[in-house]
């Protein structure tokens, strides 16, 4: 008799244990798994009677019960982590690819202009926008473009002219014109590929403008 008396006592502070619990874990994916510990745990508390028949250990089989939910929730949680992975690298691939086809229509669209007002050719194209996974023309903030003069084509005769050699003032002399010209190469660049409300900057290589 004692031992009914403890077991219905064990179900009833098990039940009233198990709601606080439910009230208490908020509604996320964690709660399910919780539910269903405390569902299998309420039913080997039902069957203590038919284990004590059978000479089962009920504590051995609690804990087997709560290692395979850790387990299967473990899994459940690695399997997650990898998909959402797999989805960060499928989104950067996209992203690289997206930069790339914007930086050969831009090269192609500055091209011959470039060459023929300012005998400069773009390097190398980078972006900056708002949000670093919203790619679009809405959220560019500025274009930034590195240049360096093109090279004498083969064959080509240089005009010799008498210079004086002055190397202070000649390196500030180049910088200042340096600055000045890409100041018109980034007019030239935004009105070329449209872009009025937003920022060109240019840079040389080996310097700054």
């Amino acid at each position: 008799m004692d031992v009914i008396i403890q077991w219905v006592t064990q179900i009833i502070l098990f039940v009233i244990l198990a709601a606080i619990i439910d009230l208490l874990i908020p509604v996320d994916a964690m709660k399910k798994y919780v539910k269903l510990a405390v569902g299998l745990i309420l039913i080997l508390i039902l069957l203590k009677p038919v284990f004590y028949l059978f000479d089962a250990d009920i504590e051995q089989a609690v804990e087997t019960s709560i290692d395979q939910l850790d387990q299967a929730y473990t899994q459940d949680e690695n399997i997650e982590n990898q998909i959402e992975f797999q989805k960060k690298e499928i989104q950067n691939s996209q992203h690289a690819y997206i930069l790339e086809q914007m930086t050969v229509q831009l090269k192609n669209i500055a091209e011959d202009p470039l060459k023929e007002e300012f005998q400069v050719e773009i390097t190398s194209i980078d972006f900056t926008f708002e949000e670093v996974e919203n790619l679009s023309f809405e959220d560019l903030v500025e274009v930034i473009v590195y240049i360096k003069e093109l090279e004498n084509e083969e064959g080509a005769v240089d005009t010799v002219e008498e210079i004086v050699i002055d190397s202070q003032h000649n390196d500030q002399d180049s910088e200042g014109e340096k600055e000045e010209v890409g100041t018109e190469i980034a007019t030239l660049l935004m009105d070329e590929w449209e872009l009025t409300d937003k920022k060109v900057s240019i840079y040389w290589e080996g310097g700054t403008s």
